[in-house]
């Protein structure tokens, strides 16, 4: 989707057709405004742009660097502050700043392990994989088999030997002016976690971290910068290429965005429409903004994005307690079991949750980013488990899971359906 090219803001503009009354163009005004701005241009930040009236947009020498284009009127491109306030002004063009999502983690929780051997072979069934698979003595994970997990996220270190054998895609979107194959490296920690939680296979001499489906295939996309953010439009990117790359090999994937927002990006609405009108299953963290009511993310909030809740290890009221932190739904789709935008849908272990890192070691950390993965590995070892289902039917199998497991602990927890563990707890059995 990404093109290596140039697009001349200036053919735009020229295909506006404003000719002011002196007789300059106003493709000329702007070249000679970028041109003055050039050798000072500084900071820039992404912004997307929609043409009307076009029947096409064309490339020539000069002008601004396409991003990402997703039609032929629509592409995102990286301007200054003045750069934008010019474009505001021409005419025939949408212009709008594209919104920056993040990981959801509780950064005050992350604990590394200083002795990386000792820690994973005293954690290589972390709780959260013992509480999904409902199992206390389990000594090791199964399932997964031909689906894909594909971890949007910071990047994954898959040499990480509890990853290594998973992984079967490495692509990196952060990079202009076209995505990189064989290249996503985490530089912050964040991705190689979620990963390890999906789909962790312990390592050659077993003593690794286990994830819910160990057996399920890694498609680790780097779409966020060593910050732990980055921009809708290459986030839609990847989320768009997953659903080609699934349909064009004729398989089955699962998405995992243990990221978010508080702010709905059109961008990203689009890709998990398209995406998941092509089968895929995308899977979304709640966000880390409770417990205040209608506090959910996006892009969990939308309607085809299962939103997973952050359960903590706590037991109350003879249930998994809903993190404090962990957002919230609103009332007014509660209680009818039915998902509808702003809905919490599953809960899933998120607090203290020990993974894969990126230095080849481990650790532990909290927040809906870490309850996301247990719920996309549960999903790809049902999926592999009933090949047969579509992402609908294998999401209402996920559905029926959580309401066999209600929670009941935890603010705005209660019986049913509700605004802060959703279905409930889904679980292997």
């Amino acid at each position: 989707m990404k093109k290596s090219m140039k697009l001349i803001a200036s053919t735009v503009f020229a295909a506006c057709m404003l000719i002011p009354a002196t007789g300059v163009s106003a493709q000329d005004d702007f070249k000679d405004f970028k041109e003055k701005q050039m050798s000072q241009r500084g900071e820039t930040f992404r912004v997307m742009i929609e043409t009307t009236g076009l029947a096409e947009v064309t490339a020539a020498q000069e002008g601004l660097e396409i991003r990402n284009q997703f039609d032929t009127n629509l592409f995102t491109t990286d301007v200054t502050e003045k750069e934008f306030s010019f474009l505001q002004n021409m005419p025939n063009l949408k212009v709008e700043k594209v919104p920056v999502l993040s990981i959801q983690i509780d950064p005050s929780s992350l604990k590394i392990s200083d002795e990386v051997d000792a820690a994973a072979a005293s954690q290589s069934i972390p709780w959260g994989i013992k509480a999904i698979y409902n199992d206390n003595n389990l000594s090791q994970t199964a399932g997964g088999n031909n689906i894909r997990i594909a971890v949007l996220d910071t990047g994954v270190n898959v040499k990480h030997a509890d990853l290594y054998y998973n992984a079967e895609q490495c692509k990196d979107f952060t990079q202009a002016p076209a995505l990189v194959n064989g290249s996503c490296t985490d530089n912050q920690g964040h991705g190689t976690h979620v990963a390890g939680t999906a789909l962790g296979e312990g390592g050659d001499d077993r003593r690794g971290v286990y994830g819910v489906a160990p057996s399920a295939k890694l498609w680790a996309y780097k779409v966020l910068g060593d910050n732990g953010t980055g921009y809708a439009d290459d986030i839609a990117n990847a989320i768009r290429h997953v659903a080609d790359q699934a349909s064009a090999q004729g398989v089955k994937a699962v998405i995992n965005m243990s990221l978010g927002s508080n702010g709905e990006a059109s961008l990203i609405t689009n890709a998990v429409n398209y995406a998941y009108s092509k089968g895929v299953l995308i899977v979304a963290a709640a966000g880390n903004d409770g417990y205040a009511e209608g506090s959910i993310d996006y892009p969990a909030a939308l309607q085809n994005t299962i939103a997973v809740a952050n359960l903590e290890n706590k037991i109350e009221n003879g249930t998994y307690r809903v993190a404090d932190s962990s957002s919230r739904g609103v009332t007014r789709t509660a209680g009818d079991y039915v998902i509808q935008k702003f809905d919490v849908e599953i809960s899933a272990p998120g607090t203290a949750i020990f993974s894969a890192w990126n230095n080849g070691g481990y650790a532990t950390i909290s927040g809906t980013s870490m309850a996301t993965p247990h719920v996309a590995g549960l999903a790809a070892k049902v999926w592999a488990e009933n090949p047969g289902y579509t992402n609908v039917q294998l999401r209402t199998n996920l559905q029926n899971r959580a309401k066999a497991n209600d929670i009941r602990s935890g603010y705005y927890a209660g019986t049913g359906d509700d605004i802060a563990s959703g279905f409930g707890f889904a679980r292997v059995r």
